[in-house]
């Protein structure tokens, strides 16, 4: 279906259209994280990064041909554009260091704190104003993450604190992407790959691993799968609304939880369910506030690729 196509279905085919798409886009990136958490146990991260940002041109080539280099070049704002592009690249680093030693349902737990690292830097960084039910929902989604942190010496990690600092970083290039919103999303994911490349192949220059045929075309198809998430979401933002879109993103913890118990045996345990839950609880309240007080913006709904 083609995005003229889209539009000329009904509102509410429309609607649904863009659910299907956002579901969708979700598992991808699940699977994504999946593939990573495979990848990273035998190859180091710097390897893994450099190969599948390799892979997601096999999607962006064609997309770049089709705007042309004037866009990637001529870019509002360079120092927030190389800003964006440095966090957006650890959030990526820091996943699949995260993900090489916790299950995948730990590190997406942290990750799914995004919506309340976002509702609370944007008072500072956009000046949005945040009303108390919001900022207490905030505080709420932190003690979720310190309960899944488990904030002790016998316990506290550093895969923990690697995921922790993902996702803020996650958080952080959001909200810049929303200060860029001038910036088409060919042109933003272009150089977020970009970043990757490079600073994959510079993590990887002093730990490169000799792989198989197998091994190269699953890091390849990383990117090509975590490219093509993105663009399904961006796509999904384009036919529904962000607050209708917004709470789905949640799946992407069921699916952890999912293919972490059936690639890789991993269960998780109570800390992390409560922990996950109040997270989810908290992030779905600063939605809904969202939607009261202010009109949802396609921007609000985390869509990264990590």
């Amino acid at each position: 279906m083609t995005f003229r196509q889209a539009l000329a279905l009904p509102k509410n085919n429309m609607v649904l259209a863009g659910i299907l798409l956002m579901l969708l886009g979700d598992f991808m990136f699940a699977l994504n994280d999946a593939m990573g958490k495979w990848l990273v146990e035998s190859f180091s991260v710097g390897q893994v990064l450099f190969i599948r940002s390799i892979g997601a041109f096999i999607i962006l080539g064609p997309m770049i041909v089709r705007q042309g280099l004037g866009p990637l070049t001529n870019v509002e704002r360079p120092g927030l554009q190389v800003l964006r592009v440095v966090l957006a690249t650890a959030d990526t680093a820091f996943f699949y260091a995260a993900v090489a030693y916790l299950p995948l349902a730990d590190v997406m737990t942290f990750y799914m704190a995004g919506p309340i690292y976002i509702a609370a830097l944007s008072h500072f960084f956009l000046g949005e104003k945040v009303g108390w039910r919001r900022w207490l929902a905030i505080v709420i989604g932190f003690c979720g993450v310190v309960i899944a942190l488990r904030p002790s010496t016998a316990s506290l990690s550093w895969p923990s604190l690697f995921a922790v600092v993902g996702s803020m970083s996650f958080a952080i290039s959001l909200i810049l992407s929303r200060k860029l919103r001038a910036t088409n999303d060919t042109t933003l994911v272009t150089w977020q790959t970009v970043g990757a490349l490079i600073m994959g192949g510079i993590l990887a220059a002093s730990d490169w691993q000799p792989a198989n045929a197998i091994d190269w075309s699953a890091m390849l198809l990383l990117g090509v799968v975590a490219c093509a998430a993105h663009l399904l979401i961006t796509r999904a933002l384009k036919l529904a609304p962000a607050s209708v879109l917004a709470p789905l993103q949640y799946t992407l913890l069921i699916w952890a939880v999912v293919m972490g118990i059936a690639f890789f045996g991993d269960y998780p345990d109570a800390q992390i369910l409560i922990g996950s839950a109040i997270i989810v609880i908290a992030g779905l309240f600063i939605f809904h506030r969202q939607k009261v007080v202010d009109k949802a913006e396609p921007e609000t709904v985390p869509t990264s690729v990590h």
